[in-house]
This record gives structure tokens, sequence and C-alpha cells, in this order.
């Protein structure tokens, strides 16, 4: 089915899927890295095709329920794999940017998604564009991350081998393991302040495309100087980045795909316990507490209260096979702004 932004009807194109306009959501669908690359994986075509199959079509049961839906995904393992392949070509080729590496696995995650979301539409007799925008986002030249880079990208080196790129191509090493190779560079990790292609990504979401947007956390850039956009080697956030883009498109949920159900509180301990609705003050809470680590449930819960306290009606953790039923209010964690005493927090969207 085709969306008319200006008169908000539906065309109906497969008459089997019925809608109410009233319970049409803008949902954005942030795909963790499991989604593309398992990471018992090599990470060949043909294993990140077989992994993006399975993930959309957890998405096409979300299209034909008639809701608009923009994707966001990670793109950490490609991103790494490029930098390998840069460091082995250096001396034939010109290795390129890291910011042009991520515009890159946009490109070729965007594609893999595209092609098979259209193959499969094509068989529920769905007409809907489906579109990759390769996006920018913006961040704070002066943001304290760029003094202090925490962020392991690329592969691993020995200490002769750190300190020889530290003294050629400025990199910033840092021991991170131990081992033969302990060291690997890190680049910064600045909050993301803003989607540059917003516009366009919310025109095309309102005249009824399915939208790929902001791979990776997007491509960071900033403005110098003249006012310019310039491309900075950075990795940002893919879940922060992609609570900026669900605001800055007016979503309705924020739908963070990884691979766990529920979310934990004391995960991996005795008294581990599920999560089934949690409010922002108690999210806020837990996060003070320790319960959600930086580096693994802490982005994605972080993400989750900043789109509710920016107007998002809803945001629901869950694992990718579970996405249709968390929608449906029987599985994942779901963050709400306040928790109702005794009323069951359900979700009910058509189906």
């Amino acid at each position: 089915m085709l969306y008319d932004a200006s008169s908000l009807t539906i065309f109906p194109i497969n008459t089997s899927v019925k809608v109410r306009l009233k319970l049409v959501k803008t949902i954005l669908v942030a795909l963790g890295g499991n989604a593309i690359k398992k990471a018992d994986e090599k990470g060949t075509y043909e294993e990140q095709m077989r992994n993006v199959k399975e993930t959309c079509r957890q998405i096409v049961e979300l299209i034909k329920r008639g809701h608009r839906i923009v994707i966001t995904h990670g793109n950490g393992p490609q991103v790494g794999n490029l930098l390998i392949q840069q460091e082995c070509a250096k001396d034939t080729i010109p290795p390129q940017p890291l910011h042009v590496l991520g515009a890159m696995t946009q490109g070729q995650i965007g594609y893999m998604l595209q092609q098979t979301l259209i193959n499969m539409l094509r068989k529920e007799g769905l007409n809907i564009p489906v579109i990759t925008v390769i996006t920018q986002v913006l961040v704070n030249a002066k943001d304290s991350a760029f003094k202090n880079p925490t962020k392991p990208v690329g592969p691993f080196y020995t200490k002769r081998e750190a300190e020889k790129l530290a003294k050629e191509k400025g990199y910033i090493v840092k021991k991170v393991r131990l081992g033969i190779k302990p060291y690997r560079r890190v680049v910064p990790s600045p909050k993301p302040m803003g989607i540059i292609e917003y516009e366009a990504i919310r025109k095309l979401v309102e005249l009824g495309a399915i939208v790929i947007a902001s791979g990776g956390g997007g491509i960071p850039v900033i403005e110098n100087e003249h006012g310019e956009l310039e491309g900075v080697d950075a990795v940002i956030d893919k879940d922060l980045a992609g609570e900026v883009l669900a605001e800055a498109i007016g979503a309705d949920i924020l739908l963070i795909l990884t691979d766990v159900e529920k979310v934990k509180l004391n995960f991996g301990k005795p008294n581990e316990k599920d999560i089934e609705v949690m409010s922002v003050k108690e999210a806020k809470q837990y996060m003070a507490e320790g319960h959600f680590p930086p580096g693994s449930m802490g982005p994605k819960v972080e993400a989750c209260i900043r789109f509710i306290e920016h107007g998002g009606e809803l945001a629901i953790i869950t694992s990718l096979d579970k996405a249709v039923e968390a929608l449906e209010g029987k599985t994942g964690t779901k963050i709400v702004r306040e928790k109702i005493v005794g009323r069951k927090e359900t979700l009910m969207l058509p189906h």
C-alpha cells in the first residue's frame, strides 16, 4: 500500500491487509549487529545476506500491518573489515579516512536491506518504495570525546606496530587486551547533535517510502570555521544516533532490536530479573545503579529515555525474532513516560 501524505488516506494494493489510519504508527527500527553479521561468522557476503533475509522477514511483518518504517543499523564488523583492507593495501592504493568508510558501509548494508525488502514486498503484492539515504550526523567539534578517544576500531597491533602507526599516521593507539597484539586504534565517539538529511528523510516517510538511514550511527561531520560540513574520524553510537533520527522525523515508536528478548536487572548474577516495563524515572535509577553497562545495554536504554523525554510515545528493546510480538505487547522491555498502577502496559497495534 502507498500513503498519500497530503490527504492522509491509504490506497490498498493488497486488500487482505486492512488498516485503520489512526492506528498507523511511524516506527524507527534500530537493528543490532546480529541482524547482519553474527559473532561467530566470518562476514562473507553469503552469510550477511542470509542474516539480512531473516531480519527483513520481521520488518515485512510490521510493514504488512500498515506502519511507516524507518530502519537504522550498525556497521561495526563491516567498518572493521574495511579498515583491515585499507591497511593491507596501503602500499598499492591510498587508504581512505574513517568517515569515508562509514559512508561506504552505509551503501553496502543499505543495498542488501533495500534489495531484500523489495523482493519480499513484491511477493506480498505490496508496491512500497524502499530507499537508502547516505546520512551525515552533526557532532560538536569541541565534544570532549575528541580529547579522549575511547572507541576501538580496526585490527589489533603489536607494541612496535602501534608505535609506528602513532608516529607515521598520528593514530591514537591504546592497549585494550592482553596477548601478542594487545593494541588497537581508538577514535572519538562524540554525541550526535542532529541529522543533516532529516528533512529529506521525513518527506520520504510521509510519502510512504521505507527509508534506511543513519547506518552505523551516521557519518560524523562538523561545521568548520567557514560554516561548511566536514567529515571527521569518529564513530557515533548507533542507538543514540537512531534516537536523534527518530526524534527528527517525528517517530511514534523507537524499536531497538538486539540479542536479548528483555532488558535485565543484575545481568549475569543469581538474582537476574527480566524487566517488562519501566518508566523513565525507573530507567534513570537503574542506570545510576550500574545495571546497564556503557558498552552494551547502557546506550540503548539512554536512547529510549531521550526518545520518551522528547515526545515519543513508546520505546521497546527486544530481540530481532520477537519484534512483532513485542509490538503486540507480548514480550520485550517497554520504556514509558510513567507507569499506571493497576494497569497492564500493552500496545495494541493492527494485525
